[in-house]
């Protein structure tokens, strides 16, 4: 499988809608703190937006409604995926990707026969707070040579300078939150990203 190099993230429908048609190929809706329904309406929103514009959506978190709503893609984080029916994920057809700060949660994900992995925080982020220190660019080659062909996702602190980084240090994607999303021109700052991977695309 491959991922497109620019891997969006964001936590509302809007997002998508506003960013998605300028060629986002690849977006994860990451939704906190919501209800059901809200959740729900924001998925169905999305697949519609993404739908429209041949962009693969990934589903955070919620794998029964990714389920019910007939998504394809889902992500989960270490604690989501213990929790989770693996078997019913499967079932439905859906494609996994797991998150991963550290070597027992590598092999906890790989167990998981995952369709990609991601790797954070690369560096320091603002998102959230996190007990892993920076992995560097190093780790980034460590876990794609124990990785083989499956495609690595990396995320945390990144923004378009350090992109062409990432990518020479074995990632497949690079994933991006608050760059663009706490940016004051949020379609410019993704047009920039669009430019910038659009090298490692080809």
């Amino acid at each position: 499988m491959r991922l497109d190099p620019f891997y969006l993230i964001v936590d509302r429908a809007e997002w998508i809608a506003r960013l998605v048609p300028l060629g986002v190929k690849l977006v994860q809706l990451r939704i906190k703190d919501r209800t059901e329904a809200e959740i729900r309406g924001d998925i169905r929103k999305a697949k519609t937006v993404c739908c429209a514009h041949g962009c693969q959506l990934i589903v955070n978190d919620y794998w029964q409604l990714a389920i019910e709503e007939g998504c394809d893609f889902l992500h989960l984080g270490q604690e989501d995926l213990a929790g989770a029916d693996l078997r019913a994920i499967r079932a439905a057809g859906l494609k996994l990707g797991l998150s991963t700060h550290d070597d027992v949660e590598l092999e906890t994900a790989l167990a998981a026969e995952p369709d990609y992995v991601a790797l954070g925080p690369v560096y320091p982020t603002i998102l959230k707070q996190m007990k892993w220190a920076p992995q560097g660019l190093g780790r980034l080659s460590e876990w794609k040579a124990r990785m083989g062909n499956l495609p690595l996702v990396a995320i945390g602190g990144l923004n378009v300078d350090r992109i062409d980084g990432v990518f020479a240090h074995g990632a497949d994607s690079a994933a991006v939150v608050t760059d663009i999303t706490l940016n004051s021109d949020p379609e410019g700052r993704t047009r920039q990203w669009l430019e910038a991977t659009a090298r490692w695309r080809r």
